[in-house]
């Protein structure tokens, strides 16, 4: 009854391992695939996203749900995102970003 319990218990520790580790590897090519909407985002639009490759990053994300609520999900779709609408969410997002980025500066455009 012993060797059971611990068998089981071994067999439940390896799924939740394998479990939580496609979760992490799924998380993170996810965020990958924002990263590159966003940075796409960011070479398309004037001016520069603020924050670097983080502020691509939730460009990317941001702009991907953005996107997805007004366009839906279609076209091709990678790490749970929907390129196309994530790529145009990224646009207007990245849009929005610089005209306030710049206004809240006081920079002319």
């Amino acid at each position: 009854m012993t060797a059971v319990l611990i068998l089981l218990a071994i067999l439940v520790a390896v799924v939740l391992a394998i479990w939580i580790t496609l979760g992490l590897i799924s998380l993170v090519f996810t965020l990958i695939i924002a990263g590159i909407v966003g940075f796409i985002a960011d070479q398309i639009v004037p001016g520069k996203l603020p924050y670097g490759l983080l502020g691509a990053v939730v460009a990317g994300l941001v702009g991907s749900w953005l996107g997805g609520w007004i366009l839906g999900g279609f076209g091709p779709s990678l790490g749970g995102i929907a390129i196309i609408p994530a790529l145009i969410g990224a646009i207007v997002l990245s849009f929005l970003v610089e005209f306030f980025w710049v206004q809240s500066r006081g920079r002319k455009l």
